[in-house]
């Protein structure tokens, strides 16, 4: 599984389908998923209260709280097409073939600060939610003491080969660092001294890039270094830099 960071971003509209929690990957996780509904909706109720707590700007508050009031009742697409942003756009999922979708689906994950882990096919309405977002009204203090346990254990229970393309922000919801066979990617670029130096906000549509290349070529590695094998005849600079960690160098 290629696990991806979510984005602010997200693209409205879907099908009449409405958000059904039982449908959704990791089914372990319903039950939190369904108390962090409830709370957000609860929290929607007031707008300026939303606002504060999901650091929203003047501009964005109307547009994102509505969607959160309405989680239940918004129309659904597929993860895959629901997210917009750097690393989305460097994945494009709207121009992948269709045996390239259905393998997306299957081996392309989203940790989604509101749902938990996510798998590409899941459908799931427009929200707002951050991993640092603050929501009353839930047991836990944080979204990361919500999350933490239950998250790291439905992906500790997930078979084969797992890529951790998330954030700092994401991967404290559910830390997969004492899990065998995974391994977190950090993006570098070369100065013009030699040097490699870490990439911010640029690694985002490295981190997507490399997503669209795996799924177009289908294959499901279950080492490390088969990986490793396939990305330099791609055309990647990708290596492993430590026990459970690869560089990418762009």
């Amino acid at each position: 599984m290629i696990l991806l960071p979510p984005s602010e971003t997200k693209r409205d509209g879907g099908t009449d389908d409405r958000l059904d929690l039982s449908s959704l990957s990791f089914p372990k996780l319903k039950t939190r998923r369904a108390e962090l509904v409830r709370a957000v909706r609860t929290l929607a109720r007031d707008a300026d209260a939303s606002a504060a707590a999901l650091k929203l700007s003047p501009g964005l508050a109307a547009v994102e709280v509505a969607r959160n009031r309405r989680l239940t009742l918004s129309p659904t697409r597929p993860a895959l097409d629901r997210y917009t942003g750097v690393v989305f756009d460097g994945l494009d999922a709207p121009s992948l073939p269709a045996a390239a979708r259905s393998f997306a689906f299957a081996h392309v994950g989203v940790h989604s600060a509101l749902f938990g882990p996510l798998l590409a096919g899941d459908r799931i309405p427009a929200y707002r939610l951050s991993h640092d977002s603050r929501v009353p009204g839930l047991a836990a203090t944080s979204l990361k003491k919500h999350w933490v346990l239950a998250a790291s254990d439905a992906l500790a229970r997930h078979p084969g080969l797992l890529l951790d393309f998330r954030s700092e922000g994401y991967v404290a919801l559910g830390p997969v660092d004492a899990r065998p066979n995974s391994y977190l990617l950090r993006v570098f670029t070369m100065g013009p001294d030699g040097s490699r130096r870490a990439l911010n906000h640029f690694n985002k549509k490295a981190k997507g890039e490399l997503t669209r290349a795996l799924v177009l070529a289908g294959e499901d590695f279950f080492s490390v270094d088969d990986l490793v094998v396939w990305a330099a005849l791609a055309g990647f600079d990708l290596r492993i830099s430590g026990p459970a960690e690869l560089s990418l160098t762009v």
